[in-house]
């Protein structure tokens, strides 16, 4: 949609200048040029902001001039630089000059094809030098593995842009769980014999197989027994993992039990041989 709209407008050629010290300002450090530098914007927003790269520093920004030469009327192109604003491509300022001893504000409309963030933007209309990118160091996981596409299968080849503006998307995945080789398989496999937009496969990829989130999977629980006898109890009838039984005898052997075996052992000294029960006894 973008791109009907891109070429169904007049070439910037065309576009007037704005009076000298106005009109559009380029901001320093950008990324190549390339033809997907604003997919991660809406139809309209990319259609604009396409339009405003190929125009010349100086070029007239105000809306009004902006609405003669685009599909748009004013309250759309206005509300479409506020998003362009949001999305750090766009910045407006203004300062005081003095011309033939009046005062005025000249305005000036930086643009950048390479999205900033507030921080850049702050130190470069601050006057200072503008930050440095983020090191490769710096990059996630899920950015790893999108670089890495294109060396698996050069039909999966994608720019730093389109890495930076996917990784969301691979980073939801392992969010969720899956690791890199699940992520990898999914993109890669049945790739069809051409990849005219490697970009656009790979997203629609990235959202059509998402796996579901994590459900944490509850243990199924366990039948609790007595350490000292080994029968089964419920957990709350039982004390240090004992039953009431042998929980109560843990000192010592319960008063029949101590009978019942003094008479096996006197019957046993008695007649000179062990019992079975004795035996028993013996070997525990």
């Amino acid at each position: 949609m973008a791109t009907a709209q891109l070429s169904a407008a007049p070439r910037p050629s065309a576009h007037p200048m704005a009076n000298p010290g106005y009109g559009k300002k380029s901001a320093p450090d950008q990324e190549p040029r390339t033809g997907r530098d604003f997919v991660h914007l809406p139809a309209r927003e990319a259609s604009i902001a396409g339009y405003l790269d190929r125009l010349d520093d100086e070029a007239d920004m105000s809306i009004k001039t902006l609405a003669k030469h685009l599909p748009y009327g004013q309250c759309a192109i206005g509300t479409a630089l506020n998003n362009l604003s949001a999305a750090g491509h766009v910045r407006r300022v203004r300062r005081p000059v003095t011309v033939d001893g009046c005062p005025r504000w000249v305005w000036h409309t930086f643009f950048s094809r390479t999205a900033r963030d507030d921080a850049w933007w702050g130190s470069f209309l601050g006057g200072e030098v503008p930050v440095t990118e983020p090191s490769r160091a710096a990059r996630s996981g899920a950015y790893g593995v999108l670089a890495r596409l294109g060396r698996i299968d050069a039909r999966l080849t994608l720019s730093a842009a389109e890495c930076g503006a996917l990784e969301e998307q691979a980073a939801e995945w392992f969010a969720r769980g899956a690791g890199e080789a699940q992520l990898v398989q999914a993109v890669i496999a049945g790739l069809p014999e051409r990849v005219a937009h490697p970009y656009g496969f790979v997203r629609a990829r990235l959202l059509g197989k998402l796996p579901p989130e994590r459900v944490e999977a509850r243990a199924a629980p366990y039948e609790v027994v007595c350490t000292g006898c080994g029968e089964p109890s419920e957990g709350s009838g039982m004390r240090g993992g004992l039953c009431g039984g042998c929980w109560g005898g843990r000192s010592g052997l319960a008063s029949e039990h101590v009978h019942a075996r003094a008479g096996q052992v006197r019957a046993a000294l008695r007649t000179g041989r062990r019992t079975g029960s004795t035996e028993n006894g013996a070997r525990a």
